[in-house]
């Protein structure tokens, strides 16, 4: 899930383009998909600033499984050979969003492979491979001719925020090429099938962070015999609405918040130090307010606004390694009025990164809201105000305008309609209990769904938890490389973290 996004646009997607969760899966065997499953990737050289040991290449799906003469795109994959013995196979990463790109991050991960045990383990064994799902990426990237996020959006205005999505739907139209129709979760998960074959796996090994949870779960769904082992961190909602999850986001956000606020006013020098957190977070509403009231002028003719604080506190919470980050940032802008220690976390999306998370958000769920009404939208928004308000007043305004995502959109086929009580092999879902993007109640909701899922419950702060705790990547790498997994519900420990961010286990 992106923190940077407070609201998004649909971008236009029939019903039918998805083909939904109740269409048979593809299957090798059909006759009108055997050349795609037929596939050997040619794997070539990569980017000079990649590890000199990866390889790159492509795979080529269809655009609509349910029609393949409609035309192809291409993927963009990149692999790490396994640097020992035995080769396990190959292990495919997500890295979630929907948006994030996965061959520069799993290139980026890798850099310091050599410097820290992160992936050491795993490299020994799997060939790592990472993929730019369909739309992003260097796989056809999906564009909205920068429309997208709408960060300064009133989330009082029902009839400008939905004027504000059907401009940027309309220019994601223009801006975008064929595959705009055919994102979504089905789609990659169905590409991931044709992944699987090419890298010559009976079964898809996968570990997913965040969406990516969303997309290993439609796989297993869609494909349980060739499900292999599989690592859900930082688990998706697959039954919550739109708003549902907008305000159990803002909820995870102030939680998050609130720990990043007792860390601080215990710490001498801090921002916050010497209030408590109530204080505090009265303290960060009134400043957010003050700001969205008279912006600060910044270099270039910007401003930073309410608004702009609000996203980058939200930035500076997914790894306690931010916190002294945020906690210097907020202190010049407290004492200084100067905001340039956040200008960097307050900075949007990427325009391919906003314009997937749009796109793929509206095929996966059906939520419509009241039809493009705007008198209807505005009760709506009115009634559901004070909720988000009292969750938090820092960060529920933005999460409510994500409400308006989908209004008047034709509606999809809910792809986590069916999952339920997966036929596949036990997977393992990691739920960070102060997970500011993925509550951790997801994933007790998640498991419930799936019906064949062990959770690791995860005490600490931060967005997923594999490489942020050595208990964390110990039952991980376990299940991965020896196949076995808790009887039950198992958990770790929180981190401290102290003064420079660094997180180690908290004594018992």
């Amino acid at each position: 899930m992106h923190p940077a996004l407070s609201l998004c646009a649909a971008a236009l997607v029939a019903s039918t383009a998805l083909g939904g969760a109740n269409t048979p899966p593809p299957s090798p065997d059909d006759h009108r998909l055997s050349r795609f499953y037929q596939q050997r990737i040619d794997w070539g050289p990569c980017p000079a600033s990649y590890d000199a040991s990866m390889r790159c290449g492509h795979l080529t799906v269809p655009l609509d499984y349910t029609d393949p003469a409609k035309g192809t795109v291409d993927l963009a994959l990149t692999r790490f050979p396994a640097t020992g013995h035995p080769r396990l196979g190959a292990l495919v990463f997500n890295y979630g969003g929907p948006g994030s790109a996965g061959v520069s991050t799993l290139a980026e991960r890798l850099q310091d492979l050599h410097r820290t045990e992160r992936y050491r383990d795993l490299a020994e064994s799997y060939d790592l491979v990472g993929f730019d799902p369909r739309g992003i990426g260097q796989s056809a990237p999906i564009s909205c001719g920068g429309a997208l996020p709408l960060q300064n959006s009133d989330a009082a205005d029902g009839a400008g925020l939905l004027r504000a999505t059907e401009a940027a739907q309309r220019a994601c139209q223009a801006h975008s090429g064929p595959v705009l129709p055919y994102v979504g979760t089905v789609n990659v998960a169905r590409d991931l099938d044709v992944l699987r074959q090419a890298l010559g796996e009976r079964k898809l090994n996968y570990l997913g962070w965040s969406y990516g949870t969303r997309i290993g779960a439609t796989y297993a769904a869609q494909f349980p015999q060739r499900t292999g082992r599989m690592v859900l961190d930082g688990v998706d909602t697959l039954s919550d609405s739109l708003a549902d999850q907008a305000l159990d986001t803002a909820r995870g956000r102030q939680r998050a918040y609130d720990a990043f606020l007792d860390w601080c006013t215990d710490l001498p020098g801090c921002v916050s130090s010497g209030t408590n957190r109530t204080e505090a977070n009265e303290r960060t509403e009134a400043l957010i307010a003050q700001l969205d009231e008279k912006p600060l002028d910044v270099k270039g003719g910007a401003k930073f606004s309410g608004r702009d604080l609000a996203l980058a506190l939200v930035n500076n919470l997914y790894a306690p390694r931010q916190w002294p980050d945020l906690a210097r940032g907020l202190g010049s802008l407290v004492r200084d009025r100067g905001p340039s220690g956040l200008l960097e976390s307050a900075e949007p999306e990427s325009d391919n990164e906003a314009a997937a998370w749009a796109a793929v958000s509206c095929a996966d769920y059906p939520d419509r809201g009241v039809g493009g009404d705007p008198k209807a939208f505005q009760q709506q928004l009115d009634r559901l105000r004070p909720e988000f308000l009292d969750v938090s007043r820092i960060f529920g305004p933005a999460q409510l305008t994500e409400i308006a995502f989908c209004h008047s959109w034709p509606a999809p086929v809910d792809p986590t309609a069916d999952i339920r009580h997966v036929d596949a092999p036990p997977m393992l879902l990691v739920g960070v209990r102060g997970d500011p993007a993925t509550p951790y109640p997801w994933t007790e909701q998640t498991a419930r769904v799936l019906g064949n899922a062990v959770v690791l419950d995860y005490k600490g702060e931060g967005h997923t938890g594999f490489g942020r705790s050595d208990c964390v990547n110990q039952y991980i790498e376990r299940y991965l490389l020896e196949g076995r997994l808790p009887h039950s519900t198992a958990a770790c420990p929180a981190e401290a973290v102290d003064a420079e961010g660094h997180e180690a286990v908290r004594p018992s």
